[in-house]
């Protein structure tokens, strides 16, 4: 691990979630950033493992400060810190490539998973849920006649599908995968939209059915 920035433009809750970060030894050193162009000059130096960032950051924006930082630290994984309820945020961060949301209230257990999970990756290891009952997410290589009408989900929410079709709970797929259960829920909402299902059921058997788990 290289280290985390917070990110935040409340400076309180910067405060509190380094002082949360500190300990957790993984996440150090621990440094904040109270706007885009702060992260940008922290990121350059310190080439952090982890930006916790703000769904909220003023002009110009957590989209821009994630664009920026994908230049600079390409290796970040950036965790967003919003409300639970603030679905639109979180939906447009995740599309944009973020690991993740958190409260801005995030306890040290929070923070000890997303590190765990950061390096587990980092490392290479494979994830719990991948290896659970010996189910495997496939691969997406449609026959070309199914292709153009073949769902296109993301590693994270093919990780989900797999951990319901293992029974699995949004608690229980979250700890496997790092994540909270909100993460998880929101990461089940879009696959279910990808795959046109109502329920876990309906996701579970679709997913079988088009050859993405088995």
């Amino acid at each position: 691990m290289a280290g985390v920035v917070v990110c935040h433009a409340s400076a309180s809750v910067r405060e509190r979630i380094v002082v949360t970060s500190l300990g957790v030894p993984l996440l150090a050193p621990v440094r904040a950033a109270a706007s885009a162009d702060e992260l940008v000059v922290l990121a350059r130096r310190l080439a952090p493992s982890v930006v916790l960032l703000d769904a909220d950051l003023p002009a110009p924006g957590p989209a821009e400060a994630m664009r920026r930082l994908s230049q600079v630290a390409p290796q970040a994984a950036v965790v967003v810190l919003a409300g639970a309820d603030d679905s639109e945020a979180l939906e447009r961060a995740l599309a944009l490539g973020a690991r993740g949301f958190l409260t801005p209230e995030v306890n040290r257990a929070e923070l000890a998973a997303v590190a765990a999970h950061v390096h587990s990756v980092s490392s290479l290891t494979p994830t719990p849920a991948a290896s659970a009952r010996n189910v495997e997410p496939r691969q997406q290589a449609a026959a070309p006649d199914t292709e153009r009408t073949q769902p296109v989900l993301t590693r994270r929410e093919l990780e989900v599908l797999v951990g319901m079709s293992n029974g699995r709970s949004n608690a229980q797929i979250g700890q496997d995968l790092y994540l909270s259960e909100d993460t998880v829920k929101t990461h089940a909402r879009r696959l279910f939209r990808k795959l046109g299902a109502s329920d876990r059921a309906q996701a579970v058997a679709i997913g079988m059915r088009r050859g993405l788990i088995q």
